[in-house]
């Protein structure tokens, strides 16, 4: 697909699609929930119909009828051994927290999914799962999947985790709820807390302990006899919202609102980043619904300098790195981020593409083992880019194809399917021609 400079900038509002993270747990918590769960403004992206998928196949009945779907939960212990392996697709999320659920199931299950989920790393869920008591094995060897689970009795643990990851997290919190004991997970930074806050919403006992020690932030879950359906209202994603962000501060001329979108503070850095580089951006309508807060964000094209992005703040805009780095090429001076190895595991190795594609449009970009150097101003042209299949970069240079002299041709693009299928079309409905 090609993408050609923005001269008259972009202009208009519009709601992004439901948030990516909320829409997976919603069905997940649903499905082992009693009674009907409704879910308004499910994302329908390749990700989340994978989760979809994967419980239909444990026999619960899900109506999806795009705007709305309903979850008919059968409870805890409802789910039936599927006939088939379970294809998770492209998402970690699904691979991840499915496991901490079907590791206390009395069945056996084979999880896979495409090539990429099968070099993504689940050593990360395979160690403390174990620890707990389940019987889970990567099929090949390798740490990755496919994973063969044996579902088996579990018992409650303490866990340290090395990286800050909502998905590492979220699975050890699903298998507590049938652990025998109290289950703490602590991370070095609190990740996003999507889980924490839809749990106590269905009924469990979670809480985040508030003492900030040097050893992390720490999740205590307790075994749950019943979990119970309710209505989840699921707000615009912020890590799709974010790519209209940046766009609208980088392009001259531009406006944008973004409708109902998700702020809550363990995912939106981006506000605070973007703010620490001279964004002119305004949140409207602020309201809170199910414990997630959401607002209106109205963005204005706006002069940028460069900052350093680091430490705590990396797990709450690890997905918006990719177009932080390529706005941080437009703006003034050098940005630097550190502390995102995390970005190697992703869909892509995130900072290798980010670097390669960046610097055949022109960047000063340098390559660092957990982040980028950025050194900003140089005018940028269009090249031919690859996605890697990976769909927040195939975002980030369709919006950076719009800053750049010439044509931009991004191979791959319809890679976003996997979280915003109607991302190009929306994106073409604010230029200004």
């Amino acid at each position: 697909m090609k993408f050609t400079k923005s001269g008259s900038g972009l202009r208009g509002e519009l709601a992004v699609p439901g948030d990516k993270s909320i829409s997976h747990r919603s069905v997940m918590f649903g499905s082992i929930a009693r009674g009907t769960t409704e879910i308004r403004n499910y994302l329908q992206g390749a990700d989340c119909l994978s989760t979809i998928s994967c419980f239909r196949s444990m026999g619960i009945e899900i109506e999806n009828k795009g705007s709305v779907v309903l979850v008919h939960g059968k409870g805890l212990h409802g789910l039936s051994r599927p006939a088939a392996v379970l294809d998770c697709g492209n998402s970690g999320t699904t691979t991840r927290l499915i496991s901490g659920i079907l590791a206390a199931q009395d069945f056996d299950v084979t999880l896979t999914g495409d090539a990429s989920i099968q070099k993504r790393p689940m050593k990360r869920i395979i160690e403390p799962l174990s620890l707990m008591g389940a019987d889970i094995a990567s099929v090949k060897g390798n740490g990755c999947a496919p994973l063969r689970i044996s579902g088996r009795p579990l018992h409650g643990i303490s866990y340290t985790s090395r990286v800050a990851s909502a998905q590492v997290k979220s699975a050890i919190l699903l298998a507590g709820l049938y652990a025998d004991g109290e289950t703490r997970v602590t991370e070095p930074y609190l990740s996003r807390n999507h889980s924490e806050i839809m749990l106590n919403y269905f009924g469990a006992d979670v809480r985040t302990e508030d003492s900030r020690t040097e050893n992390g932030v720490t999740a205590v879950i307790r075994p749950a006899s019943e979990l119970h359906g309710g209505l989840v209202e699921v707000p615009g994603d912020i890590s799709s919202a974010a790519f209209f962000l940046c766009a609208g501060l980088m392009i001259p001329g531009s406006e944008i609102l973004i409708r109902n979108t998700g702020v809550n503070p363990t995912r939106a850095g981006i506000l605070e980043v973007v703010r620490n580089m001279g964004a002119d951006i305004t949140l409207l309508n602020e309201t809170s619904g199910s414990g997630e807060p959401t607002a209106d964000i109205l963005v204005r094209s706006s002069s940028l300098h460069g900052t350093v992005i680091e430490g705590a703040i990396i797990p709450t805009l690890i997905d918006e790195l990719p177009m932080l780095a390529a706005m941080a090429c437009l703006a003034e001076g050098e940005t630097v981020i550190r502390d995102a190895a995390e970005l190697k595991v992703k869909e892509s190795n995130r900072i290798a593409v980010m670097t390669e594609n960046l610097t055949a449009m022109g960047a000063d970009v340098t390559e660092t083992e957990d982040g980028m150097i950025i050194r900003g101003g140089k005018p940028l042209h269009g090249a031919a880019v690859d996605s890697h299949s990976d769909h927040r970069i195939a975002m980030t240079f369709a919006v950076l194809g719009l800053c750049a002299d010439g044509e931009t041709e991004v191979a791959g693009a319809e890679c976003v399917n996997i979280s915003y299928p109607e991302f190009y079309q929306d994106l073409k409905k604010l230029i200004v021609h």
